[in-house]
């Protein structure tokens, strides 16, 4: 495949998101003329080819991004590592959620919300579970479909080794406490995105000082879930409840959840062709500042060749009591502390590209 590389559409720490513009098709490859290529360097690209790996193993269901093609590009100064996905014209679920007001009326709530837990169910029909649910790995296309994204902490539910993965914000207690990542999880973080869909607002305050792991330690140790919005409907405020259900063997799954009235009415159910968003609106730029990260940033595995051997010996409680400190957190000494964030885009109006 002929293909180069468009405006820069977000950037992290372990991989950059571009435009794809494909030339040239070499043999029968059905592939659309405009992609969303996701590159990292070859020497650090685990995360990127476990999304690969499972991507490859359930690809084509409507509500999951697709995958098309991989690849590795020599330059004269490094390899880099390819992987070619569905173009989202606008954005994520957050962007449209910025873009229309700061929060959504309970009818898109229900639609999204639906359209989330057909993607999870099929994820856990498949025996994996996604790990990293939040509305930034939720996108959004022509329509107003959205489809998750972004698996590149996906694993097996069964595989039990450790490894904290995932977003402060979005964390069940179980893996905040005993880094258990699974489909009751996924439940728990999708509840906490319903939260921030209704109301405009992060499914817990944003902790003093950004210390995440203050509030690690407050979703893992007490009693406390987030709260639910006292102007939703009493189906949406039951359905809350079952998402945050402390023990995650009384959490209800994603299938069961499908029949909840919440998502099974009418309105969830219909087409949301009509829902408020549109490409021509600037995006909110990538985060500045340490503050912003506990709310959306992803935790990777503390088998991530840049952690530290021996911090993978501590369990989840012990690293969390480490890190507790009267005084802010130092970002720039931590492990996890990326100084590398860039505005790509702040200003920049994203437009529908027909094949």
């Amino acid at each position: 495949m002929d293909w180069s590389r468009g405006e820069v559409l977000g950037r992290g720490s372990f991989a950059t998101v571009s435009l794809a513009h494909v030339r040239l098709l070499s043999g029968d490859h059905p592939l659309p003329p405009l992609m969303a290529v996701k590159s990292t360097p070859l020497s650090a690209s685990a995360v990127l080819r476990n999304e690969e790996d499972i991507l490859s193993r359930l690809n084509g269901f409507p509500y999951l991004i697709r995958c098309f093609y991989s690849d590795v590009v020599s330059s004269c100064t490094e390899e880099s590592y390819n992987i070619f996905l569905e173009y989202a014209g606008g954005g994520s679920l957050r962007d449209l959620l910025l873009r229309s007001g700061g929060r959504f009326p309970e009818p898109a709530v229900r639609r999204y919300t639906r359209a989330i837990l057909l993607g999870l169910n099929y994820i856990h029909e498949c025996g994996y579970a996604h790990c990293d649910v939040k509305l930034q790995n939720v996108l959004v296309f022509d329509g107003g479909a959205v489809k998750i994204s972004d698996f590149g902490l996906s694993k097996k539910a069964d595989d039990r080794a450790k490894g904290f993965r995932g977003t402060p914000l979005y964390m069940s207690p179980e893996a905040a406490a005993r880094d258990e990542h699974g489909a009751p999880g996924d439940i728990w973080a999708l509840g906490c995105a319903v939260v921030e869909m209704a109301t405009g607002r992060p499914p817990w305050p944003n902790p003093p000082d950004g210390d995440a792991w203050g509030l690690l330690f407050k979703i893992a140790f007490s009693d406390a879930s987030p709260e639910i919005p006292a102007d939703l409907s009493q189906k949406g405020k039951d359905f809350l409840r079952l998402c945050f259900s402390k023990d995650p063997a009384q959490r209800w799954t994603a299938e069961m959840l499908l029949g909840h009235p919440f998502v099974a009415s009418t309105d969830a159910v219909e087409d949301i062709a009509g829902a408020p968003w549109q490409f021509a609106t600037p995006l909110g730029a990538s985060p500045t500042n340490v503050l912003e990260i506990p709310s959306y940033a992803s935790f990777y595995p503390m088998e991530d060749e840049n952690i530290p051997a021996d911090s993978c010996d501590l369990s989840a409680a012990d690293r969390i009591l480490e890190l507790l400190s009267p005084a802010p957190p130092n970002w720039a000494t931590s492990p996890r502390a990326d100084s590398s964030w860039i505005e790509v885009r702040a200003g920049v109006l994203v437009q529908s590209i027909s094949p």
